[in-house]
């Protein structure tokens, strides 16, 4: 008996532009894909597709097997990139390492560190705290009934891959305050995959595309993409040209 599809959130490029790539997104503990309607539509605003999926913790085959499917869907645009937040990243790093077909490049978000035990929050106050300072996300979340409080504690069904095996491009993005997973020990951890970028944002918590910085997050992603679709090398194409 098959699994059932899991539902997908989607937003698309503005009518009359032509597609420039998608986006698959694994959300983290508790959230679901419309956690990430904020990102999706900045993201489709230049041009990008955005297929949100739900936290696949609870149903860990059946989402990234529909994930796999996004990214072998030849219908969509390329280059088709998975992007995994929190416990996402985990998964999308686990496809990447076992070279799932279709997959041209990773953009992983707060990765959870394996060392860092989280304890629970006493309230939904402290929690909000720990994933973002963002008064509009805090918000969303407070208000969200799909959203399960209390994820964060959960301890993910999969470890961090050997992350030496990803042949993709990365792009890791991480708050410089993130104290579920702190940027020193993921800084570690990225130091075994050759050729990642990774960009701490400045004041932000573990919600690193939903936090204060979403807009610097979305930039920084668009100009990963944009050097993606010149050159599967992502060669800089803003050059900062040295003055002296």
């Amino acid at each position: 008996m098959s699994s059932p599809q899991q539902p997908v959130h989607a937003w698309d490029e503005p009518e009359g532009i032509a597609p420039r790539g998608t986006l698959v997104l694994l959300p983290g503990r508790g959230e679901h894909g419309g956690v990430y309607e904020r990102f999706g539509r900045r993201i489709a605003a230049d041009g990008y597709r955005v297929r949100a999926l739900t936290d696949p913790s609870p149903d860990l085959a059946t989402v990234t097997d529909e994930a796999a499917k996004l990214l072998r869907d030849e219908t969509l645009p390329g280059p088709r990139v998975l992007v995994g937040s929190d416990t996402g990243a985990l998964y999308a790093a686990r496809l990447a390492a076992r070279g799932t077909p279709g997959l041209d490049a990773l953009i992983l978000a707060g990765l959870p560190t394996a060392s860092h035990a989280v304890a629970a929050a006493p309230d939904w106050e402290a929690e909000l705290d720990r994933r973002t300072a963002c008064p509009t996300h805090r918000g969303r979340l407070t208000s969200d009934a799909a959203f399960r409080r209390g994820a964060l504690t959960d301890t993910p069904p999969v470890e961090l891959p050997a992350l030496d095996g990803i042949s993709v491009p990365v792009l890791a993005l991480h708050g410089a305050d993130d104290t579920v997973s702190p940027l020193p020990e993921a800084r570690h951890a990225y130091r075994a995959m050759p050729g990642v970028e990774l960009v701490s944002l400045a004041g932000t918590r573990h919600d690193a595309l939903n936090d204060l910085t979403h807009r610097t997050a979305a930039a920084t992603v668009v100009l990963f993409l944009e050097r993606l679709r010149l050159s599967p090398d992502v060669t800089p194409i803003a050059v900062r040209e040295d003055l002296a």
